[in-house]
């Protein structure tokens, strides 16, 4: 089929649509430019000259510090490092900052809670009790979670509260359904032999997650650990680790015992490396990028040789044929590309369009992105929020805004 790659040719596109109007861009800017408060934050991402002010959720931020053997703890070293607000780059709140030596006492829990503790010797059932009690809690606290899930990461609250809440609720059901229904089998064989195999719980499980979809990644990496019987200790990322400390709380609230889940917050050449390397972990999962996934595997072989579950990212190709409804395919290609603000691991960042229907697509692609909302998260009808801001110690000009087709463009590229 001959078809033509677009991605690179939209952003081309948009890049002449934009630089007709830059002095009207200039304007834009200038005009958004101005302090909503004394420290010099901005109002809001908007496609108008029109300021609003910025929706602030009544939210208490409650759960900074390292969750370890079943109590909130400060990092060992006294350390904290800030989470932000990624629409002003304002703080949020002071994370303990944790390193080798949280990581060494999160495991020794861990390992205590899975050799000595009750976790892995309970029932199936049982197991499956605890987390479905969990996901009732959920549930309860959904729309505190769902707004701090987009004050911290700055996706649409839309998209939080009413996709990735109740996604996150239903696997939780889902992994408690499955812990009674996990067994090994009996297995025909030749001659006077009996074969059985036996399915047992690794140990304790190291998990890092990422930034992109924090509560939903919480999800994939301690529910089906919890639900075979193993113990757990993750690392949150630098850039979101809110929501995983709240919805640890609500774990023990549902009766988890301590030990099982532990969660450190800290950065990834210090607690990530200190975990992918530990000599006391049975199993390491990895969700993030393709380099750091390569560090991660050596840290594992270099230590005890653990094996290793990596997640990495992709470049997802969307195909256009002949015969496709073109304006059906632009509205699937525009959600697959900038879906999260593009902050997706399977984001179809790879466009093919057959060459007959190719000016057609690019054209209505183009309108398309040019009418995507881009604004302040917590806003009804926004589609695009900011962009996660980087770990550590930021210098960015204020205010920290950009021209909302710029914003586009940087996603397109």
């Amino acid at each position: 089929m001959a078809a033509r790659r677009i991605s690179s040719l939209l952003t081309r596109s948009l890049s002449a649509s934009s630089s007709s109007s830059s002095s009207a861009s200039a304007s834009l800017l200038s005009s958004l430019g101005k302090n909503s408060s004394k420290n010099g934050s901005f109002k809001r991402f908007s496609t108008t000259t029109a300021l609003e002010e910025l929706i602030v959720p009544p939210l208490q931020i409650s759960y900074t510090q390292n969750l370890i053997d079943g109590k909130f703890v400060d990092a060992a070293s006294g350390k904290t490092f800030p989470t932000y607000d990624p629409r002003t780059g304002e703080v949020i709140a002071h994370v303990a900052e944790g390193d080798a030596e949280d990581i060494n006492r999160a495991v020794a829990a861990a390992r205590k809670a899975f050799d000595e503790g009750p976790w892995p010797k309970m029932t199936p059932y049982e197991r499956s009790r605890i987390l479905l009690r969990f996901a009732d809690l959920v549930e309860k606290h959904s729309e505190e979670l769902a707004a701090l899930e987009t004050w911290n990461n700055g996706k649409p609250h839309e998209q939080a509260s009413k996709s990735e809440l109740p996604l996150l609720i239903r696997l939780f059901h889902y992994y408690a359904g499955w812990a009674d229904k996990i067994h090994g089998l009996t297995v025909p064989a030749d001659g006077p032999y009996h074969v059985q195999t036996l399915h047992e719980p690794i140990g304790v499980a190291g998990q890092i997650i990422p930034w992109n979809f924090p509560l939903i990644m919480f999800a994939w990496k301690v529910g089906p650990a919890l639900a075979c019987g193993n113990t757990i200790v993750l690392k949150t990322a630098e850039q979101t680790p809110l929501t995983a400390l709240y919805v640890a709380k609500l774990f023990h609230e549902a009766g988890l015992p301590p030990g099982v889940l532990n969660v450190v917050s800290g950065y990834g050449p210090t607690a990530g490396a200190a975990l992918a390397s530990h000599m006391d972990v049975d199993k390491v999962a990895f969700t993030g990028s393709t380099d750091t996934g390569k560090i991660v595997l050596e840290l594992a072989a270099k230590s005890n040789l653990k094996p290793v579950t990596l997640e990495l990212g992709g470049k997802s190709p969307f195909i256009v044929c002949e015969d496709a409804d073109v304006d059906k395919a632009v509205e699937l290609a525009h959600f697959a590309l900038f879906f999260n603000q593009g902050q997706c691991c399977c984001a179809g960042s790879r466009t093919f369009v057959h060459e007959h229907v190719y000016d057609e697509f690019l054209e209505k692609a183009k309108a398309r992105a040019l009418r995507r909302v881009v604004g302040d998260p917590f806003k009804k009808g926004v589609e695009q929020g900011p962009q996660v801001l980087p770990p550590g110690p930021i210098s960015l000009p204020p205010p920290l805004i950009c021209n909302w087709k710029n914003l586009i463009l940087s996603v397109l590229k």
